[in-house]
């Protein structure tokens, strides 16, 4: 038996099964499921290693500035294939009025968060574009030959007692490596 497919399922199916294509060469990006019930519900991440920074933006369902939606994520960064898990953590809120800071890590668990990085880091939110975009330097994070990513989101329900979580994938699972951008045969 013979089963054929329309080139729009295909498509489709392309689109869902498939990483988005990356800005540049540099570059991967990663959809995923509407599966939270809250406007800060993940989307997508792209995470760009760019020459002289690395950036992740993470794209949401319906982000808004009241403090009651309580939204607020972690990007986990891991930059030492020889260490496994994550060495950096960038975390902050994702209303009006609220702060963020990248941290030294030793794992997911917050109680395994550390002091904070001194160094340029900058997070800034778009509510029209439901986009979080976090920019952080390669040096502030060791210059790093290659980085993966771990992304976790958080949403209150209106009652204000009902806290959601949303992973990138499975919990605690990391994007593909994304190296550092080559220039005349050397990375930069």
């Amino acid at each position: 038996m013979r089963t054929t497919l329309s080139g729009a399922t295909l498509a489709l199916a392309a689109l869902v099964l498939s990483p988005l294509a990356p800005a540049h060469a540099d570059g991967i990006g990663v959809l995923d499921p509407q599966d939270l019930g809250h406007g800060v519900d993940l989307r997508s991440v792209t995470v760009d290693h760019r020459s002289k920074n690395v950036v992740v933006t993470t794209t949401h369902t319906d982000l808004v500035e009241s403090f009651r939606s309580g939204s607020s994520g972690s990007v986990f960064l891991d930059t030492d294939p020889t260490d496994p898990g994550p060495e950096y953590v960038f975390a902050g809120g994702y209303f009006v009025g609220t702060d963020y800071a990248l941290l030294t890590t030793d794992g997911f668990a917050t109680k395994k968060w550390g002091e904070p990085v001194e160094g340029s880091y900058r997070m800034r939110i778009d509510y029209d574009a439901d986009q979080v975009r976090m920019r952080m330097s390669r040096e502030v994070l060791g210059s790093p030959e290659q980085v993966r990513v771990a992304v976790r989101v958080a949403g209150t329900r209106p009652d204000g007692r009902n806290t959601r979580t949303d992973w990138l994938g499975d919990p605690r699972s990391l994007t593909a490596w994304v190296p550092a951008p080559v220039e005349q045969g050397r990375a930069t």
